[in-house]
This record gives structure tokens, sequence and C-alpha cells, in this order.
């Protein structure tokens, strides 16, 4: 399977590889995972990467939102330090944009809050 590809993003709306979604999502290097929801809404906790943490890839790339409402907090900043994964945090457009760019060059993910 070849790195997914972002397509389109707009609030509350990304198309990944043809397929469409309404709620948030993380990208891996080999799929997609759909309905994504994290413990605390706009809080970004470690336990919300378990599969990002799994994937192992050399980088993340958060979408915090349309506004950048979503925080990432210092807890998960340390844990994905710890465990060698670099992270990029981004408004939602440009972190699509940003995970685009990086596909296919080196082993990325995107957790992305599609909202605000």
């Amino acid at each position: 399977m070849s790195t997914p590809c972002v397509e389109t993003y707009r609030f509350g709306y990304l198309v990944v590889d043809g397929r469409s979604y309404d709620q948030d999502v993380i990208i891996l290097p080999d799929r997609v995972l759909g309905g994504w929801w994290r413990d605390e809404g706009h809080a970004l906790h470690p336990d919300d990467l378990e599969a990002v943490f799994e994937a192992a890839p050399d980088l993340l790339i958060v979408g915090r939102g349309a506004y950048a409402w979503m925080q990432i907090t210092a807890e998960t900043q340390a844990a994905l330090q710890a465990a060698g994964i670099e992270l990029v945090a981004l408004p939602t457009e440009e972190a699509c944009q940003a995970y685009n760019a990086w596909r296919g060059q080196r082993a990325v993910a995107a957790a992305l809050h599609l909202g605000c």
C-alpha cells in the first residue's frame, strides 16, 4: 500500500485517497484511522496517540484544528521526544499541506483535528 495522500480539507471534512471523513483522523504510513477521538477534546495526551507510538514514524504532524484550538500537552511532547518522533503542530489546513510535502520522503504520520 502506498502512503496515503490528503486530497481535500475544509472545516469538518477531509478526503484521503478518495475516501471522505467528517470526524478526526490519524494517518499512519500505511493506513488511515477514521473516527479518532481524544479523551479530552481540545487537548492531546499521549494515550490519544497509541496507534502513532505503535507505528513509530520519524515525524508526526498534528493538525490542531482550523483555528488551532487543540493544545498539545507537555506530557505528550515529552513522550514523542522520548520515542524519537519529531513533532510539527500547525492549523489543520497547513498540517495537511505539510503532511503531503513529507509523505514518501520520511516515515510520517498525521493526527488531524478537523474542527475548531
